[in-house]
């Protein structure tokens, strides 16, 4: 298939609790470039509170069943999106030219990914565009120092926003982004004052351009960002030197990122194998994959993503965006060291991983 740019997009912001998605979400509400879009909000409680906060403009918002849309709710956020196609269908919505899905600040953003790729229905007419997680500019590095989930929201975005800016100092904020460029460098990162954002810098931010109505690989895979990081990085698994032996565990340590570029052309099936064995034996510690191949015997490129076991239905692009004709692969990974990506391909492809020291 080519890439389907006619699907609905769905953008998903997430963040851990209290970083401000809220005030966000308030602020993009009121922008003129958000007209036709669609706001899903989940929470998580008995008594749902948080979306008394959302300034309502029109009746295109709702509120999902109290519950975790990581577990308990995804067959209500899949009836959601149906019914909402099934009402555009009957005129009773004037547009749905996007949907945005907040998230609870405990949300794992995997599972919501999971929900729009395999079923069929929504599937059919819906496209993941992105996941934007919002951090705290207050308190972010500490949330990730002892938040998981933070770190994972974190690794699988495709935009950071650092909220707090008018509290944060400029010192906090720079020790935040070096943070997060460790955990995620392909992600751009955009600092916030109360909640303002510009849509068009927030949305949109998936392979697919609709400025261009072209794939801008480029900045979707921003695999020279990675490269460079992965380059500057100190091994996440080698000792720390003066650490104590009560010193707490950082989640963040073991979340890196790297790329691995192959020069010759692979055989899909062979590529596919090595792909397949990575993810049924390391799949819980893949966060994000995502890259472009070339295949033997194929003129144009296709895209590949990965979340965790799910494989994206596969994607072609037009033509390739540049000279290189190099398969590039993005991975994100926690608690995974890179030689055994590195190895798994070699079993059956010829694959040189560029990363430190190579």
């Amino acid at each position: 298939m080519t890439v389907p740019a006619h699907l609905v997009p769905v953008t998903l912001l997430t963040g851990f609790l209290g970083a401000g998605k809220t005030t966000v979400l308030n602020h993009l509400l009121r922008q003129p470039g958000m007209a036709g879009t669609v706001v899903l909000m989940n929470e998580f409680g008995a008594v749902p509170l948080d979306h008394l906060l959302v300034e309502r403009i029109d009746e295109n918002f709702v509120l999902l069943e109290s519950g975790c849309i990581c577990c308990t709710v995804r067959g209500d956020l899949a009836r959601s999106l149906r019914d909402l196609f099934m009402r555009r269908l009957r005129r009773q919505l004037p547009a749905l030219d996007r949907v945005v899905i907040e998230t609870t600040g405990l949300a794992d953003p995997a599972p919501v990914i999971f929900t729009l790729m395999k079923d069929f229905f929504i599937a059919e007419r819906y496209r993941l565009d992105g996941v934007v997680t919002v951090v705290d500019g207050v308190f972010g590095v500490a949330r990730l120092a002892c938040q998981p989930e933070a770190v994972k929201q974190v690794a699988m975005a495709d935009r950071l926003l650092l909220t707090k800016g008018d509290q944060a100092s400029s010192a906090a904020l720079d020790a935040l982004e070096a943070l997060l460029s460790g955990l995620n460098p392909a992600a751009p990162r955009l600092r916030v004052v109360a909640g303002q954002v510009d849509p068009a810098v927030l949305l949109d931010c998936g392979l697919w351009s609709p400025a261009t109505k072209t794939a801008d690989v480029a900045r979707w895979l921003a695999d020279e960002a990675v490269l460079a990081q992965a380059r500057a990085r100190p091994n996440p698994y080698a000792p720390r030197k003066n650490a104590l032996p009560a010193e707490p565990d950082r989640h963040d340590a073991s979340t890196h990122a790297f790329v691995v570029r192959i020069s010759e052309p692979v055989a899909w099936g062979e590529f596919s194998t090595a792909l397949d064995l990575l993810q049924g034996l390391k799949g819980a510690q893949l966060l994000r994959v995502k890259g472009i191949v070339n295949v033997r015997g194929e003129s144009r490129p296709r895209v590949i993503q990965c979340v965790h076991h799910l494989r994206y239905p596969d994607a072609t692009l037009p033509a390739w965006p540049d000279d290189d004709r190099d398969t590039r692969l993005v991975f994100i990974v926690r608690d995974l060291e890179r030689d055994i990506v590195d190895k798994a391909f070699a079993c059956f492809c010829v694959a040189h991983a560029e990363g430190p020291g190579r």
